[in-house]
């Protein structure tokens, strides 16, 4: 027995999945004694190793819950077949019951066979659905750069709305999708090099609109395990039908990475535990204040952070102006007044050409600085778009009168009438 050693050395404690009681044993003779339904992993199999990183995700992040019904993106990949297999696994001791439904995508690409999968389901007790989502390439085509691959953003997005779909046609609440450590790494410096973002994917998103949950069970996981585990299980891996498939960014980025890593061999490990590090986390942009070209004694600072929360908080108590709660929704300012709180502004964009203001406050010694805030907020947007319709939805209409805003219906908004200003350049 000594190839095989029991769950306890790897998830503590372990469950009998028929009785629901907890046992601690570390062979397979002492699960017999205590007459267990229980599983055994071979010590050698990086099944191990996915099954704990999954497991301190979900308990670090809160990914899976009781009574949870979870449609599994299989994509013929060994990553989340991988993923498909685990959380099969992962169900009988997490003690929790949810359920899961494995789906992929018809994109429509060349060379499309799902029966290999659908016969490994089937071997797991699970029946595949294919998603017919043939639409999706002549989109990507349509929307091809001339000389280029098709592009990844679009057919990540429409992949993600296909899936959401799916999951409200059959009442799922969440969407589990295989993204490990290394892709959350690679995809944070793609953001850097061609978005100006310091960010990557979440392990959890929630989607306020559908209801429905994201999560990435295996974002701690290795993608050298993964590849491993897929060998180890003998798992049905496809070849990608993409036709970018090798030569896309995220390729280049994931090259470029491997020769730091052989460089640097610390780097690997500092960037994955840097996208936890909240503590190590310092840039400037919670020292941005913004100067009001209109009275420099002025300045907006975006709300961010708790300590934002906390100085307009305490301006409220301190000054006794009873300034409004903060709204949510939209971006949040803070006013400024010789760098000290003075007030807050919250502005939403309701599409890619129209901005509600929808509060604006300050203490009473600065009501008469409304004015130049509000012709801030306007200048700060309206070279976003062109032509811009600015709504007014503050307190305050003569204020907004005085900038140049004009009550009138506008197509498009609820109201009979509203002020609204309209700037085209």
């Amino acid at each position: 027995m000594a190839d095989f050693i029991g769950l306890k050395k790897l998830l503590d404690p372990i469950v009998d999945v028929t009785g629901g009681q907890a046992f601690f044993f570390i062979d397979e003779e002492d699960a017999v004694f205590h007459g267990l339904n229980y599983i055994i992993i071979p010590s050698v199999r990086y099944i191990r190793r996915v099954l704990a990183a999954l497991r301190k995700a979900d308990e670090r992040y809160g990914l899976i819950d009781e009574g949870d019904k979870i449609l599994i993106g299989l994509s013929g990949g060994k990553d989340s077949l991988c993923l498909f297999k685990a959380l099969s696994i992962y169900g009988k001791f997490a003690g929790k019951g949810f359920v899961m439904q494995p789906v992929i995508l018809d994109l429509g690409f060349d060379d499309f066979n799902p029966e290999p999968l659908r016969a490994y389901c089937a071997s797991l007790g699970y029946d595949l659905i294919v998603e017919d989502s043939r639409f999706v390439y002549q989109i990507l085509k349509d929307h091809q750069p001339e000389g280029k691959h098709i592009p990844c953003s679009i057919c990540s997005r429409m992949k993600k709305a296909a899936m959401n779909a799916v999951a409200h046609r059959l009442g799922f609440n969440k969407v589990a999708f295989a993204h490990h450590k290394d892709d959350a790494v690679e995809t944070l410096f793609m953001n850097m090099v061609h978005g100006g973002r310091i960010a990557t994917f979440e392990p959890k998103m929630y989607l306020e609109k559908s209801g429905i949950v994201f999560i990435r069970p295996l974002i701690l996981a290795k993608e050298n395990d993964l590849a491993e585990m897929a060998h180890e299980e003998g798992l049905p891996v496809a070849a990608s039908t993409c036709p970018a498939n090798g030569f896309t960014e995220r390729s280049f980025t994931k090259k470029w990475l491997q020769s730091l890593y052989e460089s640097h061999p610390e780097s690997e490990n500092n960037f994955e535990e840097m996208l936890d590090n909240y503590e190590g986390f310092k840039l400037f942009f919670d020292q941005i204040e913004i100067e009001n070209h209109f009275d420099k004694h002025y300045s907006l600072r975006p709300l961010i952070t708790a300590k934002d929360v906390l100085r307009y908080l305490a301006a409220a108590k301190k000054r006794r102006a009873n300034l409004p709660s903060i709204l949510n929704g939209g971006e949040n300012f803070l006013i400024l007044f010789r760098h000290q709180v003075v007030g807050a502004v919250n502005f939403r964009w309701d599409n890619p050409h129209q901005v509600t203001i929808r509060r604006l406050a300050t203490t009473a010694p600065h009501n008469k600085g409304k004015e130049a805030i509000l012709r801030q907020v306007i200048a700060i947007n309206e070279t976003k778009a062109n032509p811009i319709l600015f709504v007014y939805g503050a307190n305050g209409k003569a204020l907004a009168e005085k900038v140049g805003f004009v009550k009138k219906k506008e197509p498009g908004l609820a109201e009979a009438s509203s002020y609204v200003l309209k700037i085209k350049r």
